[in-house]
């Protein structure tokens, strides 16, 4: 196997099942929630995973949640933060938990971006 691929079609839901379970997939995933998976395919721009525990649900990590030092998951289970509901294309925008960084921003439950305080106090100061 070479080091990317695209996801084997019959590990993945079809085009027409991702699309038809679309709201129920966005209702089941909102933005914040903790998720985990399998990655079935690498890609120079980041990896798809399937979603465990909901039907037709198709993950996307992308590289630019990803910190330079790090590299791409390889194939197999992985966890982490719903970020975005990718409408276009229907696809679940998940930022990995290895990519967390400490102090690193999370989304509020509003969808913005919030800063969260560092648990000592200190707040960078």
């Amino acid at each position: 196997m070479s080091e990317f691929s695209w996801p084997d079609r019959s590990q993945v839901p079809t085009p027409e099942a991702i699309n038809r379970s679309w709201p129920s997939t966005v209702a089941a995933l909102p933005l914040g929630s903790h998720v985990s998976g399998r990655v079935v395919a690498r890609q120079p721009f980041g990896v798809f995973l399937l979603i465990d525990g909901v039907s037709n649900a198709l993950g996307l990590a992308e590289i630019t949640a990803m910190p330079h030092h790090m590299e791409l998951p390889a194939m197999g289970a992985v966890a982490g933060e719903v970020i975005w509901h990718a409408d276009r294309n229907r696809q679940v925008k998940i930022r990995l938990d290895e990519w967390a960084l400490p102090n690193s921003s999370r989304l509020g439950t509003t969808g913005c971006a919030t800063t969260a305080p560092d648990p000592s106090g200190n707040n960078g100061e």
